[in-house]
């Protein structure tokens, strides 16, 4: 197994999220675009506003790795046309993949309708344009009853309203890494909510972001089922180091 293969190598500070100014972040930007190249990576994941640059110097190096990028990172909480905005201009600019966060607080208020009309529209353009998509759920926002609720509400839209051979391109993922938790708590993938994302997205793949910070978690999270993996730390886990990084 090449574990490489599973890793979405993922940078998505803004400049003042990282105290750099705009100069100095785009610089971190080209190391995590360069690193994947080098290492070889599944996919480097970064914000919309650095899709171009990914592409030039993907396509200088010849390079396989894909381009992920988010869409209304990262609460999730835009109106539809906006999202889809955003995500065609992506689109444009060669993103191979669109991470869109899911109006999760929506989801939490019972507006299942707005939360399916969104499921299906970005869906399909993600799918009409030969992108992979992937839906983020916050687990960190969500009880674990909420968690296999809006995996299944997922699962049932995707189910019922595309082809059976779109379901490896649909993926439920676990977490911006970027949602603020009370005491401490993780933000991110832990193994409880991924065996219960597993579980209750089938036959969708789930990617677990953030919280996998070693070899040996990262082994475990694919044993368990995980297709994808999103982290800041790609070279660690893939070295077999550990890093002490959030995400």
């Amino acid at each position: 197994m090449n574990i490489k293969q599973y890793l979405d190598s993922t940078y998505l500070k803004t400049a003042q999220q990282a105290n750099l100014t705009e100069m100095e972040n785009t610089k971190v930007v080209q190391h995590f675009i360069q690193e994947a190249i080098d290492e070889d990576f599944k996919l480097i994941m970064i914000r919309p506003d650095h899709v171009k640059l990914a592409n030039d110097m993907i396509l200088k190096h010849k390079s396989k790795v894909l381009i992920g990028t988010v869409i209304d990172f990262p609460n999730g909480n835009s109106d539809l046309e906006p999202k889809l905005q955003q995500a065609q201009t992506a689109i444009n600019d060669h993103a191979d993949e669109l991470d869109f966060v899911i109006n999760y607080e929506a989801f939490k208020n019972g507006e299942i309708t707005l939360i399916k009309t969104e499921i299906i529209a970005c869906a399909k353009l993600a799918l009409s344009n030969k992108k992979n998509i992937k839906f983020i759920i916050e687990v960190a926002a969500l009880s674990n009853h909420q968690i296999i609720q809006i995996c299944a509400l997922i699962k049932n839209t995707i189910i019922a309203n595309f082809k059976e051979e779109n379901f490896a391109n649909i993926f439920v993922k676990s977490s911006t890494g970027f949602y603020t938790t009370i005491n401490n708590l993780p933000n991110g993938a832990t193994l409880e909510t991924i065996i219960l994302m597993l579980e209750n997205s089938n036959p969708l793949p789930v990617k677990a972001a953030g919280g996998v910070r070693n070899i040996d978690d990262a082994l475990t999270m694919i044993q368990l089922g995980v297709k994808r993996i999103g982290t800041s730390v790609a070279k660690t886990i893939a070295d077999g180091h550990v890093s002490n990084e959030n995400y």
